[in-house]
């Protein structure tokens, strides 16, 4: 098909209002389809198509089996059908609640900064078990803990914007504590530092 110009539409040359009720017919078609996508999570899915669509959002990363269980409701899959695909899941190694913490915890600590306080209160979030969250606590370095927390402390030390040096290591031990960081390592840590 070779379009010339506006008008010349499949070869046959058309009034401007048989163009626009060509354009007209075209978006009422289209609008329902927009329609459709935007209420994409009204969409019905066989187990099979489920179980696919799961796996390849558990392999984009580690999950928890809440946020597997949490996806499958978004799909609006039924109770049965939810244990079958998450039983395959784990079957299949998709879907690993070890693999899953002892990932959470490498990730937050090294990219977020995050001290084991935070990291665990996000874990039980996820409602992943206590045994479940001391093997992934196995995955920081005691010696590398202290020093990304000194590491910390170090940066946000000098921009601490207080003339009272009381004050000022208040507020660093509050930063550090919302950090995650336990109060007696804050204390241990800032133990070296002159305020």
């Amino acid at each position: 098909m070779i379009i010339n110009n506006a008008n010349d539409i499949e070869g046959h040359s058309l009034s401007k209002s048989t163009y626009r009720n060509k354009i007209q017919l075209f978006l009422e078609e289209y609008i329902p389809l927009r329609s459709m996508k935007a209420n994409a999570s009204e969409k019905s899915y066989t187990v099979k198509e489920a179980t696919i669509k799961l796996m390849q959002f558990c392999a984009y990363r580690d999950r928890s089996q809440k946020e597997v269980q949490e996806k499958l409701r978004e799909m609006r899959m039924i109770p049965e059908a939810c244990e079958q695909i998450t039983i395959q899941l784990m079957r299949e190694n998709f879907l690993n609640e070890e693999r899953f913490a002892r990932s959470f915890v490498r990730g937050k600590f090294r990219i977020k900064k995050w001290g084991r306080i935070k990291i665990k209160q996000e874990l039980k979030k996820r409602e992943i078990s206590t045994p479940l969250i001391k093997l992934g606590f196995t995955e920081i370095d005691p010696s590398e803990y202290y020093s990304t927390l000194n590491d910390l402390a170090e940066k946000k030390l000098p921009l601490i914007k207080e003339a009272n040096s009381y004050k000022k290591k208040q507020k660093l031990i509050s930063f550090l504590h919302q950090k995650g960081y336990e109060f007696p390592v804050i204390m241990e840590i800032l133990e070296e530092f002159k305020f």
